[in-house]
């Protein structure tokens, strides 16, 4: 349990500067539970200024609403093809760190791989298979959308997943 009371929240992220999704689970007895899931859309494109202020504006507003006790980034993967779309989703990943740190939420990074090797095994899981993955493990009617809500999903189960004490919590009964 949390200092509050409340028990483990995880907020997972899948940066973007367009879509950033998100999504909160709880440490619940029988595994984890979805309290929320999302996307933060960048509404002014022409403005890379004004996506982050809105990209900022609503992790904070996750956060305050939804008090994570850890958050889950997935990792910047750059490809030397395009340094700049790199350079583009760092100013994402930069102001969601930002708004983790000046709420004191801690953040971990995952790399891709990992996120994807703990959901299914494989460290190169296809986008569909990341999602059949997410509805199997929160047991949902059907694969979260957008890709991005999947991505912040995953990141949150590969946190989730990676704290032994987290377990404990998981099995005490009622």
């Amino acid at each position: 349990m949390t200092a509050a009371g409340r028990a483990p929240r995880v907020l997972g992220v899948d940066p973007g500067l367009n879509v950033t999704g998100y999504a909160v689970l709880e440490v619940a007895q029988g595994g984890p539970k979805l309290c929320e899931a999302g996307v933060i859309r960048g509404r002014d494109r022409a403005s890379v200024a004004a996506r982050v202020a809105e990209i900022f504006a609503g992790i904070a507003e996750a956060i305050a609403a939804l008090a994570p006790s850890a958050m889950a980034l997935e990792e910047l993967y750059s490809h030397y093809d395009r340094p700049r779309t790199s350079i583009l989703m760092a100013h994402a990943r930069g102001v969601i760190c930002l708004a983790a740190a000046q709420a004191g939420v801690p953040v971990v990074n995952y790399s891709a791989t990992r996120i994807k090797k703990t959901l299914t095994g494989n460290g190169r899981a296809s986008k569909s298979q990341m999602q059949r993955a997410v509805e199997r493990e929160l047991r949902l009617p059907a694969p979260p959308e957008p890709h991005d809500v999947a991505d912040a999903l995953a990141a949150a189960l590969c946190h989730y997943y990676s704290q032994p004490e987290w377990a404990a919590i998981t099995r005490r009964r009622a």
